[in-house]
């Protein structure tokens, strides 16, 4: 489908929604409300020459995503505009082809087009009206330098961040220009790439070059060292990968669980997977469980995340949609125009925040 024919499509898709509480009226910022408020989300899979009906629904979430600040927050949540945002975490799996060709064309060049024409970079510059912060998934190519078809998206992931560090949308930048870190208002959130290791385990066979996280963790941990110390300020972790990928390795899962345990890390946030809400700690290890937010697909939803003084609070805004695959095998995909909240979490930050949190519904 020709892309002038999918925006029209969006838009009669977004001409025909009903928005999570939207109300059209105004609200009062996040800044101005003295919240950190943000949207979290992943895997948009941008595609070219093929499956383009995706990215269609890409545009409709984004449209949602730009009205987010007239919409309620859920009753569990105490309902109340959000208002603005201040930006937006897209979590790997950008495009669908990291370094591919199809029928002689490269197919990964116009997937990653499509992706920055829709996300921008600073709120100014693309579809999306709020500045965007992004970390790569194992469909978003393999190390600079090792793609086989000329173009590589993990430079301009580097060219990217480089960019936000020069306009104050990043602070800390790792040697690689892969891993980022910045502060809004007292919360510190780091990127950590696909997941947050160092090296591929050497017990695991998948892809090793794909698969690299790069020195993900090393950066975390001297990030954390420098900018966070023995402050208690509230941390949140993000990468592509969660605790149910087996290509990160539970040894790794318990090597990251050791280094973010001496600071205050109110979750951690990642897409690749189901969406949802979960808890993780590895087992004989002394500690609380991390609160874990698995952030979805794009094309259904987003995670809208609130930190308070007191709480962290995050709910799911997806469509009201369903998929299903007919007798000859054709998949097939149908949203009314409506959107609805799930997965809500309301976490008290303090002591007593397991007990709470655990009454919330986390699943442990």
């Amino acid at each position: 489908m020709c892309r002038l024919c999918l925006v029209a499509l969006a838009t009669v898709l977004m001409m025909t929604a009903v928005s999570c509480g939207l109300t059209g009226g105004s609200s009062v910022g996040a800044e101005e409300a003295g919240d950190v408020t943000f949207i979290a989300t992943s895997d948009s899979h941008y595609d070219a020459f093929e499956n383009e009906d995706r990215n269609a629904r890409n545009w409709a979430t984004i449209e949602h995503m730009n009205a987010i600040a007239g919409v309620a927050w859920p009753e569990e949540l105490g309902g109340g505009m959000i208002g603005r945002p201040l930006g937006v975490v897209v979590l790997g799996d950008l495009i669908d082809d990291g370094d591919r060709q199809m029928d002689g064309k490269n197919q990964t060049e116009p997937q990653w087009t499509f992706y920055t024409e829709d996300f921008g970079l600073d709120g100014t510059d693309g579809r999306l009206k709020y500045p965007v912060l992004e970390t790569w998934g194992n469909h978003d190519g393999p190390p600079v330098g090792k793609e086989r078809f000329g173009f590589s998206t993990q430079t301009h992931l580097v060219a990217r961040n480089r960019e936000r560090l020069r306009k104050g949308l990043l602070e800390h930048l790792s040697e690689n220009g892969l891993h980022g870190s910045w502060d809004w208002g007292p919360v510190h959130l780091v990127t950590a790439g696909i997941y947050p290791a160092d090296e591929q385990h050497q017990d695991v066979r998948y892809n090793r070059v794909w698969h690299d996280p790069q020195g993900a963790l090393a950066f975390l941990r001297k990030d954390l060292e420098e900018h966070v110390g023995d402050s208690g300020r509230p941390v949140l972790v993000m990468a592509h990968c969660g605790f149910d990928t087996d290509w990160w390795h539970k040894d790794d899962w318990k090597a990251f669980y050791e280094a973010v345990r001496p600071y205050n890390v109110i979750a951690y946030l990642h897409g690749h997977s189901g969406t949802g809400l979960k808890r993780y700690k590895p087992e004989g290890v002394e500690g609380e469980p991390l609160t874990v937010i698995n952030t979805g697909q794009t094309e259904n939803g987003f995670f809208v995340v609130r930190v308070t003084g007191d709480r962290l609070q995050a709910a799911y805004c997806c469509k009201r949609a369903r998929r299903w695959r007919d007798d000859a095998g054709k998949h097939h995909y149908e949203w009314d125009g409506t959107w609805q909240w799930k997965h809500i979490l309301d976490k008290p930050l303090g002591a007593s925040s397991e007990t709470e949190t655990t009454q919330a519904g986390l699943p442990r």
